[in-house]
């Protein structure tokens, strides 16, 4: 496959210094920018997708009248947590 470039971007010289003094060792400053690109589009995605189930949701919602409460969905949300934090303090 073909690789493609991303245009060149300017930036503060305090913006460039940060992100110098991020770097992992060994890593490039183009490779630190790739994978920030790579990051940023998962998360755009993802989120993109959540919203598209979320619309859809209320859409079915609205389509059969069934609706939960958000107090059940705290208390779901209680419970699912109080579980974690057993399991974890289990294997600590």
């Amino acid at each position: 496959m073909k690789t493609a470039t991303i245009p060149s971007l300017r930036v503060d010289p305090s913006l460039r210094e940060a992100a110098e003094g991020v770097l992992m060792d060994g890593e490039t400053l183009s490779a630190f920018v790739e994978q920030s690109i790579r990051d940023s589009v998962h998360r755009r995605q993802a989120q993109s997708e959540f919203i598209a189930r979320a619309m859809s949701s209320r859409d079915e919602a609205r389509r059969t009248s069934t609706y939960v409460s958000a107090q059940d969905v705290l208390k779901g949300l209680e419970l699912k947590l109080a579980a974690a934090k057993r399991k974890a303090k289990a294997r600590a």
